[in-house]
């Protein structure tokens, strides 16, 4: 009986204490999904993104992020969506996949 009270103290410590961290990750906002998905479905200013920024949308990384800072530190601000077309790693599938997420 002792052993059996000693394993349900133990089992209902180790439930608290992971059902007190699950609330506290729910309560976060940087863990909270929606939070996350809220962020990734925000529009995003072709000239005024930063490279993180310009890397939440979907096709663009890194290299594709920098490229188009470059362009627009080159060439100034875009006066349209299309001119995407002229920076290498963006072909229309990707420009059809991010423009309704694109502001200028």
């Amino acid at each position: 009986m002792k052993l059996y009270r000693a394993l349900c103290l133990v089992a209902a410590l180790l439930g608290s204490a992971v059902w007190t961290q699950t609330a506290q990750a729910a309560e976060d906002p940087a863990l909270d999904s929606a939070t996350a998905s809220a962020v990734v479905e925000q529009t995003i200013n072709l000239n005024q993104a930063t490279s993180a920024e310009l890397q939440l949308l979907k096709g663009v990384g890194p290299k594709t992020a920098e490229a188009i800072i470059a362009w627009r530190e080159q060439e100034g601000p875009f006066q349209d969506v299309e001119q995407l077309l002229a920076i290498k790693g963006i072909g229309e599938k990707t420009l059809q996949a991010i423009r309704d997420r694109l502001t200028l």
